[in-house]
């Protein structure tokens, strides 16, 4: 990816009034319903009006609806950002939503099977925010070391582990205020055994440490981060505007965006910065009561789109601090992770259903050993134990014990000894019985 075109500086350009027409106007309203930068409102301007001049006009508009923030960049210039439409759009949705009430209000869910879903989210979200961070190891084997509960392997499936148990823990920390303090412990727990120098767990970068840049695919430097000396400064305005009131109201949701920006255009440390500030998001949302976003994967979204997730980035850094880009994609991501949820819970809840209806024989199963049986049938090599179970299902070692034991008597599962651990996998005659 290569850093976007500059574009003209708008505060120079001049142009005749006549130019200004219907035509214009709706120019304009289609860049901002789709928060267009330069490089891409040039090829929508007709060709009745220069480009140059379209875009001071629209430069123009936007300037004069933008809230200052206190972040500042490396020349001292702050970054701003204001709610076009789509914004208020996307924001309608989440309020509607993310209060928990697709979850929480449909009586088909026990409370149990809730913790089904929000492990299934967190084991999600930490497979996609390792992997945007550059972990190579594919989903289905993450997915693997979640079910069978072995230990990672490598350095990319500690990253992903670390993950898990970070996103897993946010939920008990909304109750403090952000400092410096929370943050190295977040990144802390996200870089354990991941780093090439362990010495960089847990603290800010430092003068004496090599510089870091960031690079694109091609080896290009997308991104220079604010000087060490400059750190601690920038993480203070940073723990002050997430702790504090602003003047004017902030929407949690863009709020949390921002913070997730401000982190990472900061990059405090030297390894861990995008998983920290990805993790703040959710503390961050959660801290606001948007109880929804325990179920979330929102990297899972980004990961399918990583390529704008970091052009947006870049047109915020380099359109004079409009952060709008970023937060207009931010919110977009969340509003389909929210789609992905229910469409989720719906084919989860038609799975069950069908299963208790097929599987007449065996009424006593309970959602989890319906959901063994499921993958038992899909996999043949997949096999099951009881630590995974517990893992997975969120439960105890007496339950996850007679859940298996459960469909080992019913003759669903076969079982092996392996050192002191028994492991299970399905039955040779398992179709007929379920079939």
């Amino acid at each position: 990816m290569k850093i976007p075109e500059k574009a003209p500086d708008w505060t120079k350009i001049k142009f005749d009034k006549t130019e200004f027409s219907e035509e214009l106007t709706k120019t304009v309203q289609k860049a901002n319903k789709e928060y267009l930068y330069w490089d891409k409102f040039k090829h929508i301007v007709p060709e009745t009006i220069q480009p140059e001049h379209a875009w001071a006009y629209l430069k123009a508009f936007r300037m004069v609806n933008m809230h200052m923030l206190p972040l500042t960049d490396r020349e001292g210039n702050h970054f701003r950002f204001w709610s076009p439409d789509c914004i208020s759009e996307y924001l309608h949705g989440i309020d509607q939503d993310a209060g928990g009430l697709i979850i929480t209000d449909n009586p088909s869910l026990y409370a149990a099977e809730k913790k089904w879903y929000l492990m299934k989210s967190i084991v999600e979200e930490a497979i996609a925010s390792s992997q945007i961070e550059g972990a190579v190891t594919t989903r289905k084997v993450a997915k693997e070391m979640f079910d069978s509960g072995r230990k990672p392997k490598d350095r990319s499936e500690q990253m992903i582990f670390n993950n898990y148990l970070t996103i897993s823990r946010i939920k008990s920390l909304i109750d403090q205020p952000l400092s410096k303090e929370l943050l190295k412990d977040l990144q802390r727990s996200m870089a354990q055994d991941t780093l090439d120098n362990p010495e960089h767990s847990g603290r800010f970068r430092l003068s004496t440490d090599e510089p870091v840049y960031i690079y694109d695919y091609e080896g290009n430097i997308m991104h220079i981060p604010p000087d060490p000396s400059a750190i601690e400064g920038l993480v203070d305005d940073l723990c002050g505007f997430a702790n504090s009131d602003s003047d004017r109201f902030i929407h949690p949701a863009i709020k949390a965006i921002i913070l997730h920006f401000w982190l990472a255009y900061i990059h405090p440390f030297n390894d861990g910065n995008g998983r920290t500030a990805r993790a703040l998001l959710y503390w961050c949302m959660l801290k606001n009561k948007y109880w929804l976003f325990e179920y979330l994967s929102i990297s899972r979204v980004i990961m399918k789109a990583r390529n704008q997730y970091y052009r947006a980035f870049l047109y915020s850094e380099v359109d004079a601090g409009d952060m709008t880009y970023f937060i207009v994609f931010h919110l977009r991501a969340i509003v389909a992770a929210i789609k992905d949820l229910k469409r989720y819970i719906e084919r989860k809840q038609t799975e069950l259903s069908y299963a208790t209806t097929q599987w007449s024989d065996y009424p006593s199963l309970n959602y989890r050993q319906k959901d063994v049986l499921r993958k038992a049938l899909e996999d043949r090599s997949l096999t099951f134990s009881l630590k995974s179970h517990m893992q997975k299902y969120n439960v105890v070692h007496q339950t996850a014990r007679t859940d298996l034991a459960g469909l080992f008597g019913y003759g669903l599962l076969k079982r092996y000894k392996q050192g002191k651990t028994y492991y299970f996998l399905s039955a040779d005659d398992i179709d007929k019985k379920l079939r």
